[in-house]
């Protein structure tokens, strides 16, 4: 038969229902908890698919047929700690696939059996039973892998239904109005792996159970009392003495001890000969004190021993009489925590002990000092002490040659380089010195061959860039420190595993993966990152990492700062390129005003851009003056049928020939130097002049091309075409124009003459006549149609 390490009785019920719950869990699991709920009775809108339910800590007083019928896929049911007197097991009848029942602190006095019923786990422990309820129906579930029992009174024939079973684990809780009235071999008959007992809690203790009769491997015994003088633990100490007889027994817990000290040191004598391997002591109330006794250590079976919360009520004794007797301990595995123990003494020879563990007590920096007979020891632990110097601590294991783990965390460590040369044990390849006050100066004294370093929670805010080169190092954990980076794999060639959460990391080295090549593992969540340009490459680099690599991704990794981005997730953060890259960014803006200017210096030369930018100036501040004028004035404003635009070169032909014959049938044309306005200026009054005239006739010639003002006609003539939605401009070509005497700028000119159909002045005088007819026939229908308008308005 195998065997099981020793483990307090809360731990193996935990194990217990973790075991039941692999067993019992599948896809189709669904859990209902209504405890604590004030309930009476059990609910009765439940659904049907539920498998475990939990009405534990209510006021149910009983269990009906009825309440658990509607629930066939039921589990498991936990109704711990209510009301419950009487149980008829028929109940779950309609319960075909029950296997865990939780029934442990109610009132139950009596049980009723039902032979279809086949538990894994029953509970029926912190009941008020006379007699162990064990039904002969108890024999046929096979499958029982825990049973809880309470009673008053033991008897061997109430064991005999469940002798053929073999079951993992038994808790037998004895009533608080246990009398002794117990069969010494009513145990006899439990085939268990395991068995717990929980004797009264009020009672001295004066038990005759025979404990070694049971074959169980693992044996716990809680609240035991025994600080009468007279006896001197005599009823417990013969109990134990008993163990010898079972050679299966090797584990032993005992819980809840009050006794003297003298009556201690006996338990432990007493146990020290058995076949036990593995004996834990747990809350642990001393009275008295303890004088210097001898305690004999050879012929012992045990492997380990642990010893856990010891309250006493007096130290002023010697306190070296306990230490020496721990210290001599001929034992491989040694732990004494949570005793308030203030020191330890140096074994006297050379120890077989391979692990220590003295955590959560008050020992100071002068544990072990100069020790040198712990060359075996492998495991240390010292945690949760009053260590404060590291140096201490280095000499100490100095001498240990083949120390492998230390843990030291959760003290006031500090270290100052300059106090003493570095000294650890060259062995060590685990240390773990988290929850100290430890700086940046550690990384330059650690143990050459370390493996594993925990540094969490201290005060270091950098790793020295010369820190002694740590081969070996393949997990470092520095999480909860004020690191603002993350290390570089430099100093730390073979580390795999880095945490480095809740730091002050908001700008980490974007090669960072380029340095680490074997890293499996980093978990960098919960830092203040700064969601900058700078960081925009180590994204890039984390979208490249593999989720299983990455710890806490995505949901530990979001921006810090700026505020506009806080809380956003590092995969949903992007900054382009452009506005990252300073020198891409300058080249960009150079090339684009490079453009820009380019295309202004065209503009300017070639389409003389300058002046059409004038003149839409001019002519939007026209427009501007004219938007106050009401609308019965400017359907008016018709006063000309035809503007005339011509160079002062080509006046005479003007006044000579086209005014004559224009005028002569009473058409009425607007000439720039008898109807412009005085005082208004020239681009105004050619905007007015244009707007009042139904046509606007330009006289085209070389001498058209030279004048600016010509242009500044055709210009506003051609706007107000796209602006009015008519057709009202003329254009006779007094001369031939060559194409390649039109200046650059004046485009507009060449486009009309490229677009538009315009009237030549013939030099023959026979044509005259026809020109004139033409020219007149396009105003007078234009004039005649204008005129119905101007009459209906």
């Amino acid at each position: 038969m195998s065997t099981v390490k020793p483990g307090t009785f809360y731990c193996v019920i935990i194990f217990v229902l973790i075991l039941l719950k692999m067993q019992i869990s599948d896809e189709s699991e669904f859990r209902v908890d209504r405890s604590k709920a004030d309930l009476t009775h059990v609910p009765q809108d439940l659904p049907v698919r539920t498998t475990t339910l939990d009405i534990s800590q209510n006021n149910i007083a009983e269990l009906q047929t009825s309440d658990l019928q509607p629930l066939p896929k039921l589990r498991a049911l936990i109704i711990s700690h209510n009301r419950i007197q009487y149980l008829d097991i028929r109940v779950f009848q309609f319960n075909t696939e029950l296997e865990y029942l939780d029934l442990s602190h109610n009132k139950l006095r009596m049980v009723s059996c039902h032979p279809t019923v086949n538990f894994k786990h029953l509970d029926l422990s912190f009941n008020p039973f006379d007699a162990l309820p064990i039904c002969n129906e108890f024999g046929n579930m096979s499958q029982l892998k825990f049973l809880g029992l309470s009673a008053v009174q033991l008897q061997k024939s109430s064991v005999r239904p469940i002798a053929c079973l073999n079951i993992s684990k038994v808790l037998l809780v004895l009533g608080e109005t246990y009398g002794g009235k117990e069969d010494p071999e009513s145990l006899q008959d439990f085939h268990t792996e395991s068995l717990h007992i929980i004797f009264p809690t009020k009672k001295e203790f004066y038990f005759t159970l025979d404990v070694s009769v049971s074959m169980a491997v693992s044996l716990e015994l809680s609240n035991i009392k025994c600080v009468a003088d007279n006896n001197q633990c005599f009823y417990f100490l013969r109990v134990l003495s008993k163990l010898q007889k079972n050679p299966s027994l090797s584990n032993l817990t005992l819980n809840n001890i009050e006794t003297t000290w003298g009556s201690f040191i006996q338990i432990l004598q007493s146990v020290w000969h058995t076949t036990i391997k593995y004996f834990s002591i747990s809350n642990v109330k001393l009275q008295g004190q303890l004088d210097n006794r001898e305690f004999y250590y050879s012929g012992t079976s045990l492997k380990a021993l642990s010893v856990h919360h010891v309250v006493s009520e007096v130290f002023s004794f010697p306190q070296s009489n306990i230490y020496r007797i721990f210290a001599n301990m001929n034992i491989q595995n040694l732990t004494v925590s949570d005793t308030h123990m203030i020191h330890m003494l140096c074994p006297p020879q050379t120890s077989p002990f391979l692990h220590l563990d003295f955590s959560n007590n008050l020992l100071t920096d002068m544990v072990f000092v100069d020790c040198e007979h712990l060359i075996k020891l492998e495991t240390l632990s010292l945690q949760t002490n009053q260590l404060k110097e590291l140096a201490y601590v280095m000499n100490m294991t100095n001498k240990m040659k083949s120390l492998q783990q230390l843990d030291i965390s959760q003290n006031s460590l500090r270290y100052d380089e300059d106090v003493t040369a570095c000294s650890w044990t060259k062995t060590l390849l685990i240390l773990n010195m988290s929850s100290n006050i430890l700086t940046d100066s550690v990384f330059r004294c650690l143990p050459p061959k370390v493996k594993v370093l925990d540094l969490h929670n201290n005060r270091i805010t950098n790793i020295p860039k010369d820190v002694t080169h740590l081969e070996a190092l393949q997990e470092l954990n520095i999480a909860f420190n004020s690191l603002t980076d993350l290390p570089g794999c430099g100093s730390f060639s073979s580390l795999s595993v880095l945490i480095i959460n809740h730091n002050s990391v908001f700008h980490p080295s974007a090669d960072f993966f380029q340095s680490c090549h074997k890293i499996r593992s980093i978990d960098a969540g919960n830092n203040p990152f700064q969601c900058t340009c700078e960081l925009r490459e180590f994204v890039r680099n984390l979208g490249q990492v593999s989720s299983e690599v990455l710890e806490g991704w995505p949901d530990s990794y979001v921006c810090d700062y700026p505020e506009r981005l806080k809380g956003t997730p590092l995969k949903d953060f992007h900054m382009s390129p452009l506005s990252c890259n300073t020198a891409l960014l300058i080249v960009t803006i150079g090339a684009s005003m490079l453009v820009l200017t380019a295309s202004v210096t065209f503009l300017c030369l070639y389409l003389d851009l300058p002046w059409y930018l004038r003149m839409l100036c001019q002519w939007t501040q026209t427009r501007l003056r004219t938007r106050n004028v009401p609308i019965e004035d400017l359907q008016g404003t018709l006063q000309f049928h035809a503007f005339i635009s011509y160079s002062g070169h080509d006046s005479a032909w003007v006044k000579s020939e086209l005014l004559p014959n224009l005028e002569r049938e009473g058409t009425r044309i607007c000439l720039h130097e008898r109807n412009f306005v005085p005082g208004k200026s020239i681009v105004e009054n050619i905007i007015n002049c244009i707007e009042k005239s139904y046509k606007s006739i330009f006289v085209l010639s070389p001498n058209f091309v030279q004048s600016e003002w010509c242009h500044y006609e055709l210009y506003f003539a051609h706007h107000n075409l796209f602006h009015e939605g008519s057709n009202n401009l003329i254009l006779i070509l007094l001369e031939p124009i060559p194409h390649y005497s039109i200046p650059s700028s004046y485009h507009k000119l060449k486009t009309l003459m490229t677009q538009r159909t315009y009237l030549e002045w013939p030099k023959e005088n026979s044509k005259h006549g026809l020109f004139w007819a033409n020219l007149r026939a396009a105003i007078n229908v234009k004039l005649m149609e204008q005129g119905k308008e101007m009459n209906y308005t």
